[in-house]
């Protein structure tokens, strides 16, 4: 059995900022997650045409903008005009899609820690993971709590190994491979993660029991439920990532929510 490592983040991981109370990965939404006392939160990244690394989880801007087509056939000046918060409420009319670069030092302006969900474009997997990496080489400090790089795809979390090999990771999975009824754990180990993040539905006594005797952490997606999130916290997992920024407090730790 290999030791397992403590878990630096806190349990409660404010999903895309502040869940659906705001639209989705604005810094609006960060603010208001931050107003609801979390301290951990989640954000998806890819990359524009010039390079840049923005937030949105859609490939396709339709969903979160008043834009068309792929989000990174645009160049950041291009994605920066774009209206990301309309389609949510009028009150967020206009706002904008900001950089990874620009959370992540509003994240360390405010003792905040985070989570970069690796979202990419298809096709852009291992480039996209390599970017992630050398921002957080550049911005984030050696001395404080470095941020969790997640995703669905290996060849992302591959990249940013590759260039921030210190920078913990997290295998995202969304379903049990076909015929085993088990997750792919070797592959989180090949990639050297910390962490796996499933689906919440997914765990089990047993699953959490063997995770954690190799060494990685349990991490869940998206909760928002009490009951959901109490069977989490009686299992013995170490992360939950919500929308319920208003149900949840941050604040606990343990059984009794």
């Amino acid at each position: 059995m290999t030791t397992l490592a403590p878990w630096p983040y806190p349990r409660w991981v404010a999903h895309r900022g502040a869940g659906k109370l705001a639209p989705e990965n604005t810094l609006s939404a960060f603010r208001l997650g931050a107003q609801y006392g979390y301290r951990f939160f989640e954000c998806d990244a890819k990359l524009s045409k010039d390079g840049v690394l923005f937030l949105m989880h859609d490939a396709e801007l339709e969903r979160t903008t008043n834009g068309h087509g792929t989000g990174s056939d645009l160049t950041m000046g291009e994605i920066a005009q774009l209206d990301a918060g309309s389609w949510h409420s009028r009150a967020y009319a206009g706002e904008q899609l900001p950089t990874l670069e620009a959370l992540a030092r509003w994240c360390l302006a405010n003792q905040l820690q985070l989570n970069v969900e690796i979202k990419p474009t298809p096709g852009q997997e291992l480039e996209t993971g390599r970017a992630c990496g050398a921002l957080m080489n550049r911005i984030w400090p050696q001395d404080r709590t470095p941020p969790l790089f997640t995703s669905f795809k290996p060849a992302s979390l591959q990249g940013a190994k590759e260039v921030a090999p210190h920078i913990p990771r997290g295998l995202l999975v969304d379903k049990l491979a076909d015929g085993t009824g088990d997750i792919d754990l070797q592959t989180a180990l090949d990639l050297g993660c910390s962490a796996m993040v499933l689906n919440h539905e997914l765990w089990t006594a047993e699953l959490v029991t063997k995770v954690h005797a190799a060494g990685l952490h349990c991490s869940s997606y998206t909760v928002n439920d009490a009951w959901a999130a109490q069977r989490l916290i009686d299992l013995g997992t170490d992360g939950i990532i919500t929308d319920r920024v208003d149900l949840f407090s941050p604040a606990q730790t343990g059984p009794g929510l």
